[in-house]
C-alpha cells in the first residue's frame, strides 16, 4: 500500500497489475482492500492495471472527522486518478461508492473511459434515510449491541436469504459479522453523516459516459429500484439486475459480478 498526499489528504491507495487502469471505490464504512477478495484478481487476470483505495474517512486515509462531503470524495477519486496518469479510466463503485462513481462521470467525464455501479442510487428512500439516522443515534447513544446480534442484523441487512439457506454458509458469514464487528470509528461516523436527502435524477441526464447500473435483487439497504433508476436517468446507462444476492453481492457471488463487470468493462 502507497500513502501519498492527494487533493490536500493523506491517502491510502494500492494498484496491482499491468494494462488500461480501473479504479475500484468502496462504500460505506469498508476499507479498499475489500475488493481484494474477488474483484482485484479477477481484473488483474484479464489485463487490467486496478487501483483500490481507502475513502477519506478510513484509516490510514484521512479520516476528516471535522466532515466529509460527496463532492470531498468526488474530488479525490479525481485527482487520485490524474496522480496514476490521468484518464480516462474504468471506474467502478459499490453503494456510497458507486454514488462516488456516478457523480465522477458526470462532473469529469474526461476521466471517465466506462463506469459501472453497484448498488447505485440516485436519491435514498424515506427508509434510507430513517435507518442512517437510527444508525448515527445508536452510535451516539454508545450502546454497544452484544456481538452476536449485531452479526445477524449484518447479516439479514446486507445479504440475500439465498445466502443463509445452508447452516454452514450461515454459520462462516455470521462467524465473519461476529469477529469482524466492533465500534465504529470516527472516521466512518463522518461517513455516516453525509447527506442522505439527495435526489439526482434530474442532474443525471447529463452523464454521457457509457454506464452500467447494476441491482441486487435482494438488497435491503439499496433495493434495486434505485440502482434502476439511475440507468432510467442516464442516457447512455443500461441495467442489469442479479437474482439471489444482497447489499454485498460482490461478496456472495462474486463470479456472476465479475463476469458482468468485465463484459461491460471490456472494449
Amino acid at each position: 500500500m502507497t500513502i501519498a498526499t492527494i487533493n490536500g489528504i493523506s491517502l491510502n491507495y494500492q494498484v496491482k497489475g499491468s494494462g488500461d487502469l480501473v479504479v475500484l471505490i468502496m462504500g460505506t464504512g469498508s476499507p479498499g482492500r475489500v475488493w481484494d477478495l474477488h474483484q482485484t484478481p479477477a481484473l488483474v487476470d484479464a489485463g487490467y492495471r486496478v487501483c483500490t483505495f481507502d475513502n477519506r474517512g478510513i484509516a490510514p486515509s484521512a479520516e476528516s472527522v471535522e466532515g466529509i462531503t460527496m463532492d470531498d470524495l468526488v474530488a479525490d477519486t479525481a485527482a487520485l486518478i490524474e496522480h496514476l496518469g490521468g484518464g480516462p479510466a474504468r471506474v467502478v463503485g459499490t453503494s456510497m461508492g458507486a454514488r462516488v462513481a456516478q457523480e465522477l462521470a458526470l462532473s469529469r467525464p474526461d476521466l471517465v473511459y466506462k463506469a459501472a455501479f453497484l448498488a447505485g442510487h440516485a436519491r435514498m428512500d424515506y427508509f434510507q434515510q430513517t435507518l442512517t439516522e437510527g444508525e448515527r443515534a445508536l452510535h451516539d447513544s454508545g450502546v454497544e449491541l452484544p456481538a452476536k446480534y449485531r452479526a445477524a442484523v449484518t447479516a439479514v441487512m446486507n445479504l440475500s436469504p439465498a445466502s443463509l439457506v445452508d447452516p454452514h454458509t450461515a454459520r462462516d458469514w455470521l462467524d465473519l459479522f461476529e469477529f469482524s464487528g466492533g465500534r465504529t470509528s470516527a472516521g466512518v461516523r463522518a461517513q455516516m453523516e453525509m447527506d442522505r436527502t439527495f435526489d439526482r435524477r434530474q442532474a443525471y441526464r447529463a452523464i454521457t459516459t457509457p454506464c452500467l447500473s447494476v441491482g441486487f435483487a435482494d438488497d435491503r439497504m439499496i433495493p434495486p429500484y434505485l440502482s434502476r433508476e439511475v440507468a432510467e436517468s442516464i442516457p447512455s446507462a443500461r441495467y442489469y439486475e442479479i437474482p439471489d444476492v444482497g447489499h454485498y453481492g460482490y461478496l456472495e457471488q462474486p463470479e456472476v459480478i465479475n463476469k458482468v463487470l468485465l463484459e461491460f468493462l471490456a472494449d
